[in-house]
C-alpha cells in the first residue's frame, strides 16, 4: 500500500453547519492533486450532528476518517488527531477554512524546505488579513508579544490554526502535549523549540470569521495562565523530551 504523504487534520465542535463546506473543498483540492492524502475529523464531542455531516464523505477516492472524542477542547482535539494521522506531512486545518485551501501547498515540499514545522501566519512578509476588527487584531498583537518573550521568542503568530508538521516531529510534540485548551499551540511551539526543530513561518491570506469560537478576553486570561503552566511544567522536568 502506497504511503499516505499528507494528513489533514480538522478538530471541529458544533460544526456541522460549516463543515460540509469546508470539506467538499478540501476534498476537491486533494482529488487534483499527483499525492496521496487522507482527511481526519477530531470531533471534539459536539452536540450537534458534526460528526455525522463529516462521516457523510467517507467512501470517497481520499479517505476520511472521524474520531469522536469526549468534550476536552481544541488541543485535546487536534493531539488525537495528529497522533492517528499516518502522513509524511499533517496539516492542522481549522474548520472555518479560514485560509483558501489551495494555500496548503505553501506549506508543503518544494515551497518549504529545511523546516520540520510550517507555522502560518497572518504577519510574515506578504500576508494579508481580511475583515478583521481592529481590537481583535490588537489584543492578538499583545498576547503573541507576550509570548514571545516567556516562550516562543521567533515565532510572530503562534495562534493561527494553520500548521504542518513533519511526520516525526508530531509523533514526538504531540505525545508529550499536557494541555487541552486553546494555548496548546503554544507549548507545542515551545516544545519544538526545546527540541531544536526547525520552524518556519508560512504568509497566509486569512479572513476573520464572525462567528469565530474564541471569547476575545477570557480566552486571552485562560491562554496566559496556560503559558504559566507551560512554564511551570518544564522547570518541574514535567517534559520528557528525548534527543
Amino acid at each position: 500500500m502506497q504511503e499516505t504523504f499528507l494528513s489533514i487534520v480538522i478538530p471541529a465542535y458544533n460544526e456541522e453547519h460549516r463543515l460540509p463546506g469546508s470539506l467538499k473543498a478540501i476534498l476537491d483540492y486533494l482529488g487534483r492533486q499527483s499525492y496521496t492524502a487522507e482527511v481526519i475529523v477530531a470531533d471534539d464531542g459536539s452536540a450537534d450532528g458534526t460528526a455525522k455531516a463529516a462521516e457523510a464523505f467517507a467512501g470517497g477516492a481520499t479517505p476520511v476518517r472521524v474520531l469522536r472524542l469526549a468534550h476536552r477542547g481544541k488541543g485535546h482535539a487536534v493531539k488525537k488527531g495528529m497522533l492517528a494521522a499516518k502522513g509524511q506531512w499533517r496539516f492542522q486545518c481549522d474548520a472555518d477554512l479560514a485560509i483558501p485551501i489551495e494555500q496548503a501547498a505553501r506549506f508543503l515540499p518544494p515551497a518549504l524546505t529545511d523546516a520540520e514545522i510550517g507555522v502560518g501566519s497572518r504577519e510574515a512578509p506578504g500576508a494579508k488579513r481580511y475583515n478583521e476588527p481592529w481590537h481583535r487584531h490588537a489584543m492578538g498583537r499583545i498576547f503573541n508579544g507576550v509570548i514571545r518573550l516567556t516562550a516562543v521568542p521567533k515565532v510572530q503568530d503562534t495562534q493561527c490554526g494553520f500548521k504542518i508538521y513533519k511526520g516525526e516531529a508530531a509523533e514526538r510534540l504531540f505525545t508529550l502535549q499536557r494541555l487541552d485548551g486553546f494555548a496548546f499551540d503554544v507549548e507545542i511551539l515551545y516544545l519544538a523549540r526545546k527540541m531544536k526543530l526547525r520552524m518556519k513561518d508560512v504568509a497566509i491570506d486569512w479572513r476573520h470569521n464572525r462567528d469565530s469560537r474564541i471569547r476575545a478576553v477570557h480566552d486571552t486570561l485562560g491562554m496566559l495562565s496556560d503559558i504559566a503552566r507551560i512554564r511551570w511544567s518544564s522547570l518541574r522536568g514535567r517534559y520528557r523530551i528525548k534527543g
